[in-house]
């Protein structure tokens, strides 16, 4: 297949040949010369890598169900409660709308999804399950990574490590760990145990960290230990993390360092919080970073769109970025910079000016948007949207193909 009239990272016209799931060669574009059957039309719109969505909870959406009030009360420990008396009052069966919500990022340009699946006493694999149904059912059309979640935490409520070894056993691909002195309250045993069972079963880590300040640090440095002492290096994500940046400069310079060092991951939501990690520190010191959408309109939250490109603008808008270069370099996060999370032969951002994953031999897993430049597309966030896979057209115009 070639694609012809398309603008690379909005730069100047060209034609990119495609050989089965790759690019094969991208060249300038000329318009004498006629397109051949099965070319598609780029129509002069802008490519990019497809996003990689790295911390959403497609278990706890409710996309496509009736909006429904918030009743969330403040702290990890109450949302969760609210969402394990609510999750079960839909209409549909929870399987439909963990493949709705998957079926609609993908129509919106995320081919890569990185999803928390949560496993405890109440649930046991139910909402697990659900996700690797949505993973099987768009197995052509997107990778997905099942991250076995204990959002209730893992000490407070026995029988927990069971399920959670269950689903280890089943298959998923990462071990989740939460909050280990605010939820579990000792950290300790709870990070023992998140190391032990990804060791035990050959799977990389995500953190899930709400803590404040000191305690956050203090969480980091105890992960940190351990993937020195376990050679974990380059399999460990710290997600949310937001409050790394509250103690000193020097703790956030010297965090900056051992990230980097230790090849360890940052997923972030965007979240309009001050005292987060500054993301252009991050990636000049070559510290992978992806982005996500965490809840979909769940019962934590009622954002949620299921469209990286709107959470991509949240993540200028929250870092207050203005510059194009800037701008561009929140897509190159929410696109190649996810995918080095979930692939770590994908090469992390090399700076704010790299714009990789647009030349031969990379995936042919690509959108293609309408915009003047990637930072009006980013600022617009228009529907004209074509949604490439390994090759193969998997949506048009926000739907599935």
């Amino acid at each position: 297949m070639r694609i012809r009239n398309v603008r690379p990272w909005g730069g100047e016209a060209a034609d990119v040949l495609l050989d089965g799931a790759r690019i094969a060669a991208i060249s300038p574009h000329d318009p004498a010369i006629p397109g051949a059957p099965g070319d598609l039309d780029g129509r002069g719109r802008i490519v990019i890598p497809s996003f990689s969505d790295v911390h959403v909870h497609l278990d706890s959406s409710r996309v496509g169900q009736p909006f429904r009030p918030h009743t969330g009360a403040p702290g990890v420990w109450a949302m969760m409660l609210n969402d394990r008396e609510n999750w079960r009052n839909t209409d549909v069966p929870h399987a439909e709308i963990v493949a709705e919500t998957l079926g609609r990022m993908i129509a919106r340009g995320t081919t890569r999804v990185r999803s928390y699946a949560q496993v405890d006493i109440d649930c046991k694999l139910e909402k697990y399950d659900s996700v690797v149904a949505a993973k099987e059912r768009f197995r052509d059309s997107a990778d997905v990574q099942i991250m076995v979640f204990p959002q209730a935490g893992i000490l407070r409520e026995a029988g927990t490590v069971d399920v959670l070894e269950a689903a280890l056993r089943q298959g998923a691909d990462v071990m989740g760990g939460i909050d280990p002195c605010m939820l579990d309250r000792d950290p300790v045993k709870h990070l023992d145990t998140v190391f032990g069972l990804a060791e035990k079963y050959q799977v990389e880590i995500d953190i899930h960290l709400h803590e404040p300040g000191d305690l956050a640090v203090f969480s980091t440095e105890l992960v940190l230990e351990r993937i020195r002492a376990l050679g974990m290096q380059g399999r460990v994500t710290m997600s949310h993390a937001y409050e790394l940046g509250a103690v000193s400069d020097a703790t956030s310079r010297r965090l900056i360092d051992e990230f980097a060092e230790l090849d360890v991951a940052m997923a972030t939501i965007a979240p309009p919080a001050p005292n987060q990690l500054a993301l252009t520190e991050l990636s000049a010191a070559g510290v992978r970073v992806g982005l996500g959408e965490d809840g979909q309109r769940d019962y934590w939250s009622p954002y949620g769109d299921c469209d990286l490109l709107s959470r991509t603008w949240q993540l200028a808008f929250t870092n207050r970025f203005r510059e194009d270069r800037l701008i561009e370099h929140c897509v190159a996060v929410a696109t190649m910079g996810g995918a080095s999370i979930m692939d770590h032969d994908v090469p992390r951002l090399s700076g704010v000016s790299d714009r990789p994953g647009l030349a031969a031999g990379d995936r042919a897993s690509l959108v293609l948007v309408d915009g003047e430049t990637v930072a009006s597309t980013v600022m617009d966030r228009g529907t004209d949207r074509t949604v490439l896979h390994d090759g193969r057209v998997v949506a048009d115009g926000l739907r599935l193909v």
